[in-house]
């Protein structure tokens, strides 16, 4: 059986898989390569619709997509054993009759054939699958739960299949493993957040379930490096819908970012820079003690002139203050070098 990757995944320039997915100001994404050599070429349309792009144009990453792309590729079918027909594997699934083990071998198949056959994806769908595979999803052998979450996020990737997962209780399943699963099912269960808030309806449902934010921003406290990636990756996902931004920022997701954000967590930037777009973002950012400096140090200065004109005049002061005595400070060093040099 052929097998291919979801076009999403594959630069509209070069055709191949991106390794480095950025998202240039028309909305679309590209491979970092290929659109830098078509800047370098001078080049100032984007390829795809053609509309003038700024004279230095801003390239964003898309960590994201760029997630979704390294969990897929994790793991590739086993090329040792001889792999059974689809109709087979999912028969074997669905069927009350067929023991644990059979089960498991078939979920293993499965997930591995269909990271990379979306005809299969949608056949699988088709065949009435779903909650079988979403009831090992509940279960409490872990490795047939995170069998199946891989399954599920395979699944997930094609857009036709998000909006009906949801609508079969992906989410609250996916939810619980947020909060009780091991650490790589809960980086697994972050990461399909993610995929299936590609599709705008899904931000407002998932964002609606009362343990959905929440569960996310627990993550951040207390999972390991890859769980507190994929949680703030899945945040970024679904705070593009404004009422999400509410909900993560009472949560208390301000404080924790800007936390993480100092010790390197870069993807806690894209999530910051959505929740300052609101009041009460900002209002969050002001109790934080140190926040402008950790922000100056991450932001680019148009973030902050952006910020300065809608911010409430303690936030504004705060910012001013630190930039002006980080100018000063510019200036002394200067001076000094001149002295000593």
């Amino acid at each position: 059986m052929s097998t291919q990757f979801p076009d999403d995944f594959k630069c509209p320039i070069s055709l191949e898989i991106m390794s480095d997915p950025v998202i240039l100001s028309s909305g679309h994404t590209f491979d970092r390569v290929s659109i830098q050599r078509w800047l370098d070429s001078g080049h100032r349309t984007c390829p795809i619709t053609k509309l003038p792009l700024p004279e230095h144009p801003c390239l964003i990453p898309n960590h994201a997509l760029r997630s979704l792309i390294s969990n897929y590729t994790l793991v590739s079918p086993s090329k040792s054993q001889p792999c059974s027909q689809p109709q087979t594997l999912v028969s074997a699934l669905t069927s009350p009759s067929s023991p644990i083990g059979t089960k498991l071998d078939s979920l293993t198949h499965l997930a591995g054939l269909t990271k990379r056959d979306s005809s299969l994806r949608r056949k699988l769908t088709e065949s009435g699958a779903v909650p079988a595979v979403l009831k090992f999803v509940d279960s409490e052998d872990p490795v047939l739960q995170e069998q199946a979450l891989s399954l599920l996020l395979n699944l997930s990737l094609d857009d036709d299949n998000k909006v009906g997962l949801v609508a079969e209780g992906a989410v609250n399943r996916v939810v619980k493993i947020l909060r009780i699963g091991s650490p790589d099912c809960r980086a697994i269960a972050a990461t399909i957040i993610t995929s299936l808030a590609v599709v705008e309806v899904n931000k407002a449902t998932i964002g609606a379930y009362p343990d959905a934010i929440p569960a996310l921003v627990r993550l951040l406290i207390a999972g390991k490096g890859r769980e507190k990636k994929e949680a703030a990756t899945a945040l970024y996902a679904i705070c593009s819908f404004t009422d999400n931004r509410r909900r993560a920022i009472d949560c208390g997701a301000v404080p924790i970012l800007i936390n993480l954000l100092d010790l390197g967590l870069e993807r806690a930037i894209e999530v910051l820079g959505l929740l300052v777009k609101c009041k009460e973002g900002r209002e969050e950012m002001m109790k934080v003690n140190g926040c402008v400096k950790v922000l100056v140090k991450y932001f680019p200065l148009a973030f902050f002139i952006n910020t300065l004109l809608i911010s409430p005049p303690g936030f504004a002061d705060a910012v001013i203050a630190y930039l002006n005595t980080v100018y000063m400070l510019s200036l002394l060093t200067n001076e000094y070098a001149g002295i000593t040099g």
